[in-house]
């Protein structure tokens, strides 16, 4: 063999080391990405919980009922408690885990079939195009809707629950005691069916583009940063934040209609997202559709941030720890 042929294979052996080798190294990287997406998006979710009460109350209330955020959350607090911030936590995080875990699964799982595409075309680079990029990003956001919209539905009702408590207590009386999840969820199946936990399923599919332009920009950026130097977890904390502004800013309104659509009642009226939108333009003016906004935003943002951040920590964490383990068995 020539010294020019075994350069060659070398460099090829070079270009496929970091791809996995078999179908079973390719799924355990798989789950560790998602397992790794999952406990950065519980984390960052459980620091910012209080801004998705503010913003969700927002976007549910008629623009009449709207005050400031401060204002809203001296209300929330006065009414209902410091925990009156955390309602709906508990399915939140169980959203927000299983959402992340499923997310990051198919998009790892449509990257790599993208990167061995590009390794056999015989392209210079494996790394992601933006096209492949947003396919990627609209396959896993369209199968982790489909998956955990009940979730969510549940989630928002539990978190826009207006108690009664709009009207002050008796002296002396103590505050009706907010429902539990699995209440919340038996409630709405047996008043409504169980159709209703897929309401808003339209809007938050076109909302699949929020994660796909908040991821293409994050890996469209990172793969520039990668080029001059290592990417860091405070690098990948910036460039979140970044992707996560630019995406919410542009989706904002299809978040109000889902969130309005999810907390429709029975006896309300049965509403598509098409009028759904006329109605609170006619209402409230197209400002009623950016009802919130402040603090979805800086949430959307600080829990971007630290979800990239977490994720690249824990990924590596992840790895190193699946690296141990297999050292011991050797």
């Amino acid at each position: 063999m020539s010294g020019a042929q075994k350069t060659a294979q070398e460099k090829l052996a070079e270009s496929t080391q970091s791809v996995p080798t078999s179908t079973a190294a390719q799924q355990s990287d798989n789950v560790a990405h998602a397992l790794a997406g999952a406990g950065g998006g519980l984390l960052s979710m459980a620091l910012t919980y209080p801004l998705i009460t503010l913003s969700t109350r927002a976007q549910v209330e008629s623009k009449r009922a709207q005050s400031s955020t401060l204002d809203a959350a001296r209300r929330i607090i006065k009414r209902e408690g410091v925990a009156g911030l955390y309602a709906g936590l508990e399915s939140a995080l169980f959203g927000i885990t299983v959402t992340n875990f499923v997310y990051y699964y198919w998009y790892e799982w449509t990257r790599a079939f993208f990167e061995k595409a590009a390794l056999k075309a015989g392209r210079a680079s494996k790394k992601l195009t933006t096209v492949e990029s947003m396919m990627a990003g609209a396959l896993a956001g369209s199968a982790t809707v489909l998956i955990t919209n009940p979730i969510w539905v549940i989630n928002t009702r539990m978190t826009a629950r207006k108690a009664d408590s709009d009207e002050p207590a008796l002296p002396g009386a103590k505050p009706a005691k907010a429902p539990s999840t699995l209440g919340t969820l038996l409630a709405l199946l047996q008043d409504e069916g169980p159709v209703r936990l897929f309401a808003g399923v339209m809007p938050a599919l076109v909302l699949v583009i929020n994660p796909i332009l908040q991821y293409t920009v994050f890996e469209q950026l990172k793969n520039r940063l990668a080029q001059r130097r290592r990417v860091t977890p405070t690098d990948a904390f910036y460039l979140g934040a970044l992707g996560k502004l630019l995406a919410t800013s542009i989706t904002y309104p299809y978040i109000t209609v889902k969130s309005r659509m999810h907390v429709a009642g029975k006896d309300g009226p049965k509403e598509n997202m098409v009028t759904t939108f006329k109605r609170i333009i006619r209402e409230e003016g197209y400002a009623g559709l950016y009802g919130g906004i402040g603090p979805k935003v800086t949430q959307s943002v600080i829990t971007a941030a630290f979800l990239f951040a977490f994720k690249d920590a824990l990924y590596a964490y992840t790895i190193l720890a699946r690296k141990k383990i297999a050292a011991r068995k050797v």
